[in-house]
This record gives C-alpha cells, sequence and structure tokens, in this order.
C-alpha cells in the first residue's frame, strides 16, 4: 500500500543530503506543497488559481487568430488543432494527477486510476458505437480476448505507478524519468523477442542513461520510492508496447488504439477497483466525505477522468492526421514542455545538472529515433 510510505515536503528535500547546499537554477522558487496540506482549507491553494496566470501569460503572447495566412487550409488547421489538443490533453492530466495527489492530499492513486479507466471505457462506447468515429472492431475469440486482459494488467501496473509516483516527485523528474522508455522497450524487445538491434541504436540509448543518472543524482525532491514507482511504470509502459507487438499480431487480431482502449479499459476498471479497496481500505467513503466538505473535488475528479480519456482520443487523431513518426518526435518535445510547465506552475526547484541531465536523455531519445528509423529503412530496402 502506496499510503504508508507518505512523506511530507521537508522530508522529501532531506531524502538526498548531498543536495542540501546545492545551488539552485535561477530565483529562489518554493518547493512543491506537502501533500498533506489540508483539502477544503481555505489556506489551502486551488488548481486554477495555479494555472489561470499561466494561461494568462501564454495568450498574451499568441499570434492573432486574424494574423493567419489567408491561404491557410482547413485540414492544416484542423491538425494544428489536434496537436494542440494532445499537449493540452497530456500535459493536463499530469499536472491534474500531481495537484491532487499531492497538493490536494487526495491519496488514493490506485482509485483515481479506477476512475479514469471506467471513464475511458465509457467514453470509448460512446465514441465507437454512438458517434462512429472509428469502425467498431469486436473481440473475436476467447484467445483474443485473454491477450487483452493481459495487456490490460500491464496497462494497470504502469498507469498506477504513474500516478502514485506524482505524489512523490515533481511533474519535471517523473518526465525526465519517463522519457527513458525507448531504453526499456530495446532491453524487453531483446529479452522476450530475441530481436536485435543495429549496434548504432543500443549506442543512442548510452546518453538516455546517462542523463537520467545525472538527472537524479541532482534532483532536490528526489524521492526513492518514488524513483522506484516512475521506473515502474516507464518500464510497464515499455513491456506493453513489445507485448502488444507479439500477442495482437494476426490480421484478425489487429485492433487500432481506441478499440484495444475500449476492450481494455472495462477489464482494467474491474481489476483496479477491488484492488483499490483492499489497497487503500475505505476509499469511497473518504472521497464521498471530501466531496460533501469540498464540492469541487467533484469537478476534479470528473475533469480529471475526461482529460485521461482525451489523451488516448487525441492520440489517435494526430497519428491519423499525421503519421506515427511524427507522433514520435512530439512525445520527445512534449516532455519538455511538460517538465517546463510543471516547473512554472509548481515552482519547484530545479538545478542547473538537473536540466542538464533532462537534456542529455531528450538528445539521446532523439539519436535512438533517428537509429531506429534508419534501421527500418535499410532493413526494408535490402
Amino acid at each position: 500500500m502506496v499510503e504508508t510510505h507518505m512523506q511530507t515536503g521537508t522530508t522529501r528535500r532531506g531524502s538526498n543530503p548531498r543536495l542540501e547546499s546545492a545551488d539552485l537554477v535561477g530565483i529562489d522558487i518554493p518547493p512543491t506543497p506537502p501533500s498533506d496540506a489540508r483539502p477544503g482549507a481555505k489556506q489551502a491553494t486551488s488548481f486554477l488559481s495555479l494555472i489561470v496566470p499561466f494561461l494568462f501569460a501564454s495568450s498574451s503572447h499568441a499570434p492573432s487568430s486574424g494574423a493567419a495566412a489567408p491561404g491557410s487550409s482547413s485540414s492544416t488547421v484542423a491538425t494544428a488543432f489536434v496537436i494542440g489538443s494532445w499537449y493540452f490533453s497530456n500535459i493536463g492530466v499530469l499536472l491534474l494527477n500531481k495537484y491532487l495527489l499531492s497538493i490536494y492530499g487526495y491519496r488514493y492513486p490506485v482509485f483515481l486510476t479506477a476512475l479514469h479507466m471506467a471513464s475511458c471505457s465509457a467514453y470509448s462506447a460512446v465514441a465507437l458505437r454512438w458517434l462512429c468515429l472509428v469502425p467498431f472492431q469486436p473481440v473475436s475469440s476467447r484467445r483474443q480476448l485473454f491477450k487483452i486482459a493481459a495487456l490490460g494488467a500491464i496497462f494497470c501496473f504502469s498507469v498506477v505507478c504513474g500516478n502514485a509516483s506524482l505524489r512523490f516527485l515533481p511533474v519535471s523528474f517523473n518526465q525526465a524519468v519517463g522519457a527513458t522508455t525507448p531504453f526499456f522497450t530495446a532491453i524487453f524487445a531483446l529479452a522476450i523477442t530475441c530481436r536485435r538491434e543495429p549496434a548504432a541504436v543500443y549506442v543512442a540509448l548510452l546518453p538516455v542513461v546517462l542523463g537520467i543518472v545525472l538527472a537524479s543524482n541532482s534532483e532536490p525532491l528526489f524521492h526513492p520510492l518514488g524513483f522506484l514507482l516512475c521506473l515502474g511504470s516507464t518500464s510497464g509502459r515499455a513491456l506493453k508496447s513489445v507485448v502488444q507487438g507479439i500477442l495482437l499480431t494476426s490480421d484478425s487480431e489487429k485492433l487500432n488504439s481506441m478499440n484495444l482502449l475500449m476492450h481494455m479499459a472495462p477489464i482494467a476498471a474491474a481489476i483496479l477497483l477491488p484492488l483499490s479497496l483492499w489497497t487503500e481500505p475505505g476509499v469511497v467513503p473518504a472521497t464521498a466525505a471530501k466531496i460533501r466538505d469540498d464540492p469541487y473535488l467533484a469537478l476534479l475528479l470528473f475533469a480529471n477522468a475526461t482529460i485521461a480519456y482525451l489523451v488516448n482520443l487525441t492520440n489517435f487523431l494526430v497519428t491519423k492526421h499525421t503519421s506515427a513518426l511524427t507522433l514520435q518526435v512530439l512525445g520527445n518535445a512534449k516532455a519538455a514542455v511538460a517538465a517546463l510547465v510543471s516547473v512554472l506552475i509548481f515552482r519547484n526547484p530545479v538545478t542547473v545538472m538537473g536540466v542538464t541531465g533532462f537534456g542529455i536523455t531528450i538528445i539521446g531519445v532523439v539519436l535512438y529515433s533517428e537509429a531506429t528509423k534508419r534501421s527500418k529503412s535499410s532493413s526494408s530496402s535490402s
């Protein structure tokens, strides 16, 4: 149970004593508030009060819609809107998760993830059965259903670990660790499928590992449990992609991401709800009591669950409007953007070495993407 490991912000700052006197970058900014902040108290910071100044600052520098080139096509506008929605949903769900679990004091990451899965199940059914956004693909056999359930279990592990890690780590460091997904993907692909990549691919992974080592060693708010949870989330995400490529290989079993989510989300919710009741005793009455004391929590939970679905929807739409390669490039940039936005909003301290390590990791991910693309091009042409 993660709850028993919860520590205050003061304890987290002291978890790396070598850095107590480390010089921080820029101005002296306060650390992330402790997670035991009293929910609903008048002195508690609201999520809107955190993001509204940032949004107004961003909009003041945005170009006017009237300045758009007259020859811009509607498809270009639609693509830009989809990409912007993808960034908003990805970064928004991270910030909301961090706010709920660390600042507001909602200490139930497993139940929160179960709400995400229930939301994805409901919204997916509406999108595919009623709105018909993509053709519906039914489950063709018990064997395929078993494979989807296995993917759902891995997915549960990855998402729960990711959400739980946000209780202990700032979003910026969470994203730095998450950027190492290609490293774990290559390791799992080699261990499970015995598929060897060219040497250039593995060499490109060296800066990925080096960068996260530097970032971890210099993170002012480093927390061992949070770091392990974040590694678990990252490795689970990589394992799911490898296992998915193995299990759903035949043409009759392949599912697009929206149909896979619709079939997988109810299974994930069915796994997570009893797990939450077991590992987080009293979560349902505690949540109901918190909502009675502060109805704002109900709005936060609803928005959080809705944005969690939009992450998957916009992920599919970006691939549809652009390409899988473009999505990969946008994903590399998303980690850096999310880290920057989280620092601007939550004002968690950063160090020069931490920023350098994050930058090295991102460079390594870009090199890995390029090496993988060249490897696939050479293999297809031969």
